[in-house]
């Protein structure tokens, strides 16, 4: 019985000892001063009023028409995505103009959407988008959904950060974000130095996101604190000395401590050695020393402080946060890749390209024929791979013709999880060989291809990577190179820019004139 007894107290001293653990996390990873919150808020709203960019997508977003707001901010978060807010006003504007609707985007079709999308990587974003809109107008009447919740349930390709975004900025839901500029902001100003993408730091962030937002101007405090972590409280160049929040912020506290007491420990140094000198003449002199506040998070074990085995390093200051894991390296792969070429009816040079599967990397874009090889192989096996490709995906185009095939180099393509190599030749073939000019067959035997100018190569939804590909064999004019089975590709070596220049693509496959 006394046993008994004994682990109940014990019981529950353990669980009254988690809720003290939890409050002092809290209470020095968050803010419990509604005083301060409120400044804390009012002080970021007018550095952002003075201090915001002009983006086409927040003009938009002050639309009296919702659903076009909601969809305005809904395209500008998706191609926001891992990408640079300098790279996507291009697009961006590109896509309103086109499609400055809902309706627009639904009943535009996949193609031609890949195409508007083109270089801007991650592709199964626009397709997503796409995707949701023909649902937004098929299913639920051209009604955008008002909350984040709803929109989170809803629309494909939205998350939890997305529809927070659309929430706040088209319908002044009050409710947090968190990307990555606010994982670094909250990050450095409540020194949570914990890994970033650990679930139970990614749940106190949005605690916090959703504790500090703005009941009044929920949209603009939350674009607010992207603005501050692009601009301001950037990756490696934080502008601390600029920043509204810096006396919010424990990251930066922690750097000024750190430097007082450097500096204090050097003028104890300089003192003490005027202190002999002054012993000598009238005896004993006393210094007072600055007495700094601690302002360290005192629970033992804290998940959300800098780990144990690694150390703050004083010389990155406010950049140990946010701590991330280091990522693993991106698997290597080689692929052989053949660009086979034509001349049409007009004289003009055509490319043969596949349409990529519907699903996985690079979905449903245009590419060379190109096939996953072993590293190992030799110029003439890859040549074997390519050639019994052809024939099994690509029957209808007949390469017994070919001439001047020749290797042109390897061009790298880096992915965000693979390190991709590609091994590029090219051959000719005769019009008269391939007079079918594309073939839709989605069977497994046969995919989509057809043959494009250099004209509908630039305009087609063609990846970066391919881009690339095109670029290494224009460079080299697609001309045989005798006695160079390996060369980098990748872009002109400051050797071939001093070689003397060869004939252009197009005067290689203009058609000679005709002698009278």
């Amino acid at each position: 019985m006394v046993r008994r007894k004994d682990q109940k107290k014990k019981q529950i001293k353990t669980e009254d000892d988690r809720k003290d653990i939890k409050s002092e996390e809290s209470c020095y990873h968050s803010y419990a001063d509604e005083v301060e919150i409120q400044c804390l808020r009012s002080d970021l709203l007018q550095w952002y009023d003075a201090n915001k960019r002009d983006l086409p997508w927040r003009q938009l977003a002050k639309l009296a028409d919702l659903n076009k707001r909601a969809y305005s901010v809904w395209v500008s978060e998706i191609m926001l995505q891992q990408t640079q807010v300098a790279t996507v006003i291009n697009y961006y504007e590109r896509w309103m103009k086109k499609w400055p609707t809902l309706q627009d985007l639904a009943r535009a079709n996949l193609e031609e959407v890949n195409e508007m999308w083109s270089g801007l990587g991650y592709y199964s974003r626009g397709r997503r988008l796409h995707e949701g809109a023909q649902k937004v107008v098929n299913e639920m009447d051209g009604e955008m959904p008002t909350t984040a919740e709803t929109l989170l349930k809803l629309l494909p390709g939205v998350g939890k950060y997305t529809a927070g975004a659309i929430a706040s900025i088209a319908f002044n839901e009050v409710t947090g974000v968190v990307d990555g500029n606010v994982i670094r902001v909250l990050s450095r100003a409540r020194a949570i130095g914990a890994d970033s993408t650990s679930q139970h730091v990614i749940d106190a962030l949005w605690s916090l996101a959703n504790k500090l937002v703005d009941p009044n101007r929920p949209g603009d405090f939350n674009q607010a604190m992207m603005e501050l972590g692009a601009t301001v409280c950037t990756p490696k160049t934080p502008q601390c000395s600029e920043c509204p929040l810096k006396s919010y912020c424990r990251a930066y506290a922690k750097v000024e401590k750190h430097k007082t007491k450097s500096t204090q420990k050097l003028l104890r140094k300089v003192k003490e050695e005027k202190k002999e000198i002054k012993n000598e003449e009238s005896g004993e002199t006393r210094y007072s020393e600055i007495n700094i506040p601690d302002i360290e998070c005192v629970t033992e074990g804290c998940r959300l402080c800098i780990p144990p085995d690694e150390s703050w390093d004083s010389s990155q200051g406010v950049m140990n946060f946010p701590r991330k894991p280091k990522k693993k390296p991106p698997r290597e792969e080689k692929t052989a890749v053949c660009i086979i070429v034509r001349q049409n009816q007009n004289g003009e040079a055509e490319f043969l390209l596949v349409q990529r599967p519907d699903k996985g990397l690079l979905a449903n874009l245009w590419e060379f024929p190109s096939v996953q090889v072993n590293a190992e192989l030799s110029e003439k096996k890859r040549q074997i791979a390519m050639d019994s490709y052809l024939r099994e995906k690509l029957p209808s185009i007949e390469v017994s013709t070919q001439r001047n095939r020749s290797y042109i180099g390897e061009v790298v393509h880096i992915f965000s999880h693979i390190h991709q190599t590609y091994m590029v030749e090219t051959f000719t073939v005769d019009f008269s060989e391939t007079t079918c000019d594309n073939c839709h067959d989605n069977s497994d035997a046969q995919r989509p291809w057809k043959w494009m100018t250099k004209e509908d190569f630039t305009s087609s939804a063609i990846s970066t990577a391919v881009k690339k590909i095109f670029k290494a064999y224009e460079s080299l004019n697609g001309l045989p190179k005798k006695g160079s089975t390996k060369r980098k590709a990748s872009g002109p070596t400051s050797g071939e820019k001093d070689k003397k220049k060869q004939m252009g693509l197009e005067a290689f496959f203009k058609p000679k004139p005709k002698t009278v």
